[in-house]
């Protein structure tokens, strides 16, 4: 759940102005939540719940109120802090892992602010590639339904994703190469020698898709592969692979200059 938590009036009316755009921005799903009591026992059971966050009162407020439920950066939830007068978005915890980055330079194009960050690579537009491995024959619907939840899990939509991408001996997988015709992205396949580099940068190593196809894991090689390719940069997993009965997803992510 997306939750905009304001302790001003002025807070509140921004954050239903948020709320309002929320179908086009991609958060149906999201409440407003003013001066909620007691506020930092509320506050916390909601980051410790995975609750996506943001926050219309000054950071230090923040950060105060979350610090004693804080872990890492891979577990927390993405936090934004706004200006009551929408001007600012500064993403304050989890901007790379968990996607702050990217879902608050949507809230700043939303309102037409500065997004701030403070997290590397600032001045860089991110390039987003999609990995992905099949069954034989999978049906359109478990590789469309896995890809939905992957970018889900990110905050990011097709219309973000540079290209779909797999090994070379799905290239002719029919549903794979229909998934991206229906979203208008680039297919791509890689042998596994091509794949074989991406190898230190998997988040894990399967010895039986290796015994299979001679590469440890086909969807985060691709993603990371084709992320390379594009940008010239190191690629670096943003969301390791997902899986259901039948393929696989991961997301990677490269940088390139603005």
């Amino acid at each position: 759940m997306i939750r905009f938590i304001a302790l001003t009036p002025v807070g509140e009316r921004l954050a239903r102005k948020l709320l309002s755009n929320g179908t086009q921005n991609n958060w149906p799903d999201a409440v407003v939540d003013y001066k909620p009591k007691p506020f930092a026992e509320f506050v916390q059971t909601a980051f410790q719940n995975g609750d996506w966050l943001v926050f219309i009162c000054a950071t230090g407020i923040v950060m105060r109120t979350l610090a004693p439920v804080l872990q890492d950066k891979y577990q927390d939830p993405p936090v934004l802090v706004l200006d009551e007068e929408g001007k600012f978005v500064i993403p304050l915890l989890s901007g790379h892992e968990g996607g702050a980055n990217e879902w608050g330079a949507k809230v700043a194009t939303s309102l037409g602010a500065q997004l701030v960050m403070t997290t590397a690579k600032p001045y860089l537009n991110p390039i987003y590639t999609l990995g992905m491995g099949c069954e034989r024959n999978c049906p359109l619907e478990f590789i469309e339904n896995l890809m939905l939840d992957a970018l889900s899990q990110k905050g990011l939509t097709p219309s973000d994703i540079h290209s779909l991408n797999s090994i070379d001996i799905k290239a002719d997988e029919t549903n794979l190469i229909a998934l991206a015709d229906k979203y208008h992205w680039d297919f791509n396949t890689y042998s596994a020698q091509e794949l074989t580099p991406m190898e230190s940068l998997l988040s894990t190593k399967s010895d039986y898709i290796f015994n299979t196809v001679g590469v440890y894991g086909v969807a985060e090689s691709a993603a990371l592969l084709a992320a390379q390719i594009k940008t010239g940069t190191e690629p670096e997993l943003i969301l390791n692979k997902i899986k259901n009965a039948k393929a696989t997803c991961a997301l990677a992510r490269g940088f390139v200059s603005k």
